[in-house]
């Protein structure tokens, strides 16, 4: 039987897969079949059908590189674009991008990237299809052409070839004659394997026939690589040692019922019929080697996928072994999914069940050499039954252990439950008792709202008294000052009464003085002199002297 699947050398430090389209355009655009009969529907594509480049972890990008301070302008005469590098003759393009900017160069690469991305769907596929149709369907690349391209020009012409964008990078320095291999199909796509081709000097029709196919990392069917390794999607031929995925296998119908060995003779069990020979492998020693070797190594997430493996593959066996094991993967999967098994007890599981098959397998072959007439010697009975009883109290008492850890760590789950389960119910006790004090406080808290409200209220009423207070002591204050007012101006026109009526008897004393003045002058003919020296005797006297003073006033001053 093949080993399990293992890890090739180069592949170190590049775990990262990429769904990439493959560099056979009839695999990437062939329709899947379906798969008829009883076997059940595996995935359209596989799962490890993916084709890698390196991870972006270990790749420097180019924003990681400072920006250039000077960009050269391109004219229109100038530029391509990359249906001229697919189509154009090899000299021509590579005469143009020797006298272009890094810059542009480096924006086409981006551009043919986004392309092999797939970002926009089927536009991003039909474009790169056109590009593979053209790059493929030259007659003028071959080695000596190749050999005098730009670097860029040859990178961007692999790419297109293969369908990988890991040549793009600029982390990627393979030299210019192994990209040429490449692009040839004399060396593997496969930047972690890049063996010669075809691998190992195989003379089979399946690496002979130049499309680029390894024998160490591609499967037979689709192509593709990656690096999945230790588990059951990859099966081996025991012959010719080629790998096909599992899900390939099953979707082109290569997992059958059949006789194992190749004269047809052996008994009916499922098998894989390799496309690269044409010859079958039974897949029961596989599937045990497989687990035997590497089951203690997988987590929970991918023994269910490895059980789901097995559920797939034996799901149309005819035979007893076959039927047990896809019902033993059934209820070990359903039983990892809800949690009522561990991935240990699993895998210990599986293991006991291949060694009750192989036990079971050699009570079938003892029982049908004693039906066959032979006799049997007591001693080698006795031997036999001995064999037998020992290895079934070994089988017992590793029951036994296995129950017995299992019934320690339900035990011990048990107690954490009792204990968990006491604890929830002195929090339920706590919160409840919580819960009455914050009712109470609630209850307190509304009293002190509707006494704090009852408050407010009175307030609210003792302003409104304040505002009527306020209001009729305002209106009071309004009368006094008109009543002030009028008391003023009363008291202001007496004193103008008063003060006319001073005015009005000076004037009149002062015109009887002037007339007694002339009547004295015309009747004496006295001196003029000394009646000058009278009449300003008689105007100098101040007007005050006769009636009262405005200062007097007792509430303002006259105007």
């Amino acid at each position: 039987m093949h080993p399990p699947r293992q890890q090739s050398q180069g592949g170190e430090g590049l775990r990262t897969s990429l769904s990439l389209v493959s560099s056979d355009p009839r695999l990437s655009l062939e329709e899947p079949r379906s798969n008829t009969g009883n076997l059940r529907e595996s995935p359209t594509e596989s799962a490890s059908s993916r084709e890698i480049w390196p991870p972006a972890a270990a790749i420097k990008r180019e924003s990681d590189f400072p920006d250039q301070a000077v960009i050269r302008r391109v004219s229109g005469s100038d530029k391509i674009t990359l249906h001229d590098v697919a189509r154009e003759r090899v000299d021509i393009i590579c005469e143009k991008m020797v006298h272009l900017p890094s810059e542009f160069l480096d924006e086409l690469k981006n551009e043919l990237r986004v392309i092999l991305e797939g970002g926009n769907g089927s536009q991003h596929r039909e474009e790169f299809f056109i590009l593979q149709k053209l790059v493929q369907s030259r007659s003028d690349l071959t080695t000596n052409t190749l050999a005098r391209t730009h670097r860029v020009q040859l990178e961007i012409l692999v790419a297109i070839n293969t369908g990988i964008q890991g040549f793009l990078h600029p982390s990627i320095n393979l030299s210019q004659a192994s990209l040429i291999e490449i692009f040839l199909y004399k060396r593997c796509r496969n930047l972690a394997c890049g063996s010669q081709l075809p691998a190992e000097d195989c003379t089979c029709e399946t690496c002979t026939n130049g499309n680029g196919f390894c024998n160490l990392c591609m499967c037979v069917i689709c192509s593709k690589f990656d690096f999945e390794v230790n588990t059951c999607r990859w099966i081996g031929c025991d012959l010719c040692s080629h790998w096909t995925h599992t899900d390939c296998a099953i979707r082109e119908q290569l997992i059958c019922v059949g006789p194992a060995t190749q004269n047809g003779t052996g008994p009916i069990e499922m098998v894989f019929k390799c496309q690269a020979c044409n010859r079958t492998s039974e897949l029961l020693g596989w599937v045990k080697d497989v687990f035997q070797h590497c089951a203690m190594s997988w987590d929970g997430e991918a023994l269910i996928r490895e059980l789901d493996f097995v559920s797939r593959i034996f799901h149309g066996s005819k035979d007893p072994r076959g039927r047990k094991l896809h019902w033993k993967s059934d209820d070990l999967k359903e039983n990892l999914r809800s949690g009522k098994v561990e991935t240990t007890a699993a895998c210990t599981g599986i293991l006991m069940f291949f060694k009750e098959l192989e036990l079971d397998s050699q009570k079938t072959l003892e029982n049908v050499e004693s039906g066959s007439g032979r006799l049997i010697v007591p001693q080698e009975a006795c031997n036999r039954i001995s064999e037998v009883v020992h290895e079934a109290v070994r089988n017992m008492e590793m029951v036994a252990n296995e129950k017995m850890r299992m019934f320690k760590k339900a035990r011990l789950s048990f107690d954490a439950c009792e204990r968990e389960l006491a604890d929830k119910a002195r929090e339920a006790g706590e919160l409840k008792m919580d819960r009455q004090k914050k009712k109470l406080e609630i209850e307190e808290l509304e009293k002190i709202v509707r006494l704090k409200s009852a408050e407010a209220d009175m307030f609210q009423m003792k302003s409104n008294e304040a505002k009527r207070e306020a209001e009729r002591l305002q209106r009071i204050l309004l009368a006094k000052s008109d009543k002030s007012e009028e008391e003023y101006t009363s008291n202001y026109l007496k004193q103008r009464l008063s003060e006319a009526e001073a005015e009005k008897q000076y004037l009149y004393e002062k015109i009887k003085m002037q007339e007694s003045s002339r009547i004295l002058q015309s009747s004496s003919g006295g001196d003029p002199l000394m009646f000058s020296k009278i009449h300003d005797l008689l105007y100098s006297v101040p007007p005050s002297a006769d009636g009262p003073s405005n200062d007097c006033h007792p509430f303002r001053t006259n105007p």
